[in-house]
């Protein structure tokens, strides 16, 4: 039995105004997983407990099938793990977004207007960070750069607890003042917020970046905090051989720790402009490689809910539709074996809200040795309901997905 898991990044939604009171899901034309849904198992999932904040990273950890009670320590870990950062036992990193901010005179009273500073590149990023680096990075503080407008900061034997950070996605259009770090986090990671944006301003990149007509990287934000990370291996808790496909460093984080391959793929982006065909490849070449199942991550759907872009949103369904999921399930299908599809988001990223939920959401099990069915004719929000299947602990789907 192969596997394959299409983990379709904040895909579930709510019914939005601007789409005629639908939702992406349903407005979107997917026939392959439509046709999944109508000859398998469809559901609710609860990937987020009630006490955790609803992040990709504890949504994407119950669907890999870990309790992120039990194996969370924060998402920046994750990610410098994917960049190859080797983290001591009481180093605390951080996530480090490149952002774009107002220009107000004083720091605490600029707006967030852009959380991923326009959609910046990873060679303008690298050369900001570095930048960064070489004038507040010291023996207590370092930047590592990674891809687009995500990094990552380190600060060696710093307090695990820093107080209350903020995703900079969730407050964009805001101000700030309300959402500045505090307790210790005030005295030690404030003033490096402070002087990034005195040396970011005016940089050379970003001047270059305004001339264009795009909004420049001026401050580095800080979030996402945690300790180095302890997985099983997804080998040792399910005996399958696993490889995962993602854009991002969260989730290549997150298969290293795990012991799965991560695969990375030219012209990935984690946006809508993502080479869809090349993540497709390297998944049917990963199983033609002998792994026994492939996670493949697309995030367009949830950048584009960040953004309210609600045509986008359905765009990006429709395209991973029909650029991943069905090029793959017909490799598996002509390949002779039998197999299992997974289709679900890891969180809802609603339009109306532009941050994430934790809502339950949609999910599709498909067998190709089985012809039951749920009794549906589509995959969407109101379908999953329908059928009245819902798993309440999020990690027991992937025991429920593997199940011969």
């Amino acid at each position: 039995m192969k596997y394959l898991v299409m983990l379709c990044d904040g895909m579930a939604d709510e019914p939005f105004e601007g789409l005629s009171g639908k939702t992406p899901m349903e407005l979107a034309k997917k026939p392959m997983m439509d046709s999944l849904a109508k000859n398998g198992e469809v559901g609710l999932v609860r990937t987020v407990d009630s006490s955790m904040s609803p992040g990709s990273d504890v949504a994407n950890l119950a669907v890999l099938g870990y309790d992120a009670k039990k194996y969370y320590t924060g998402r920046s870990p994750l990610e410098a793990m994917s960049i190859g950062i080797d983290l001591k036992d009481d180093d605390v990193t951080f996530r480090c977004n490149l952002v774009t901010l107002s220009d107000e005179e004083n720091y605490e009273d600029k707006t967030i207007l852009d959380y991923c500073a326009d959609d910046i590149s990873t060679e303008e990023a690298k050369v900001l960070v570095e930048y960064i680096e070489e004038n507040l990075g010291n023996e207590i503080f370092k930047f590592y750069s990674g891809v687009s407008y995500r990094h990552c900061l380190v600060w060696a034997k710093g307090n695990p607890t820093p107080g209350k950070l903020t995703p900079p996605h969730d407050i964009t259009g805001k101000a700030i003042r309300e959402y500045l770090p505090t307790d210790e986090a005030r005295e030690k990671l404030y003033p490096l917020m402070v002087k990034s944006y005195e040396l970011l301003k005016n940089h050379p990149v970003n001047l270059k970046r305004i001339s264009e007509g795009k909004r420049p990287a001026n401050s580095i934000w800080l979030w996402g905090e945690g300790t180095r990370p302890m997985l099983d291996t997804f080998e040792h808790l399910y005996g399958l051989r696993g490889s995962m496909v993602s854009a991002v460093d969260l989730l290549k984080g997150i298969a290293i720790c795990a012991g799965m391959n991560s695969i990375d793929v030219d012209g990935a982006t984690g946006y809508i402009d993502t080479n869809f065909e090349g993540k497709a490849d390297a998944a049917i070449d990963e199983f033609r490689k002998g792994q026994d199942l492939v996670y493949i991550h697309v995030e367009a759907p949830d950048e584009c809910g960040h953004r309210a872009e609600c045509e986008n949103k359905v765009k990006a369904i429709e395209l991973i539709d029909k650029l991943v999921l069905t090029p793959v399930v017909e490799h598996l299908r002509n390949s002779g074996e039998d197999f299992s599809v997974l289709v679900c988001p890891d969180h809802p990223t609603p339009l109306s809200i532009r941050t994430h939920s934790r809502t339950p959401v949609p999910y599709l099990i498909y067998r190709s040795d089985r012809k039951d069915g749920s009794g549906v004719e589509t995959f969407t929000e109101a379908t999953a309901v329908s059928t009245g299947i819902f798993v309440e602990r999020g990690f027991e789907l992937m025991s429920r997905f593997t199940s011969k």
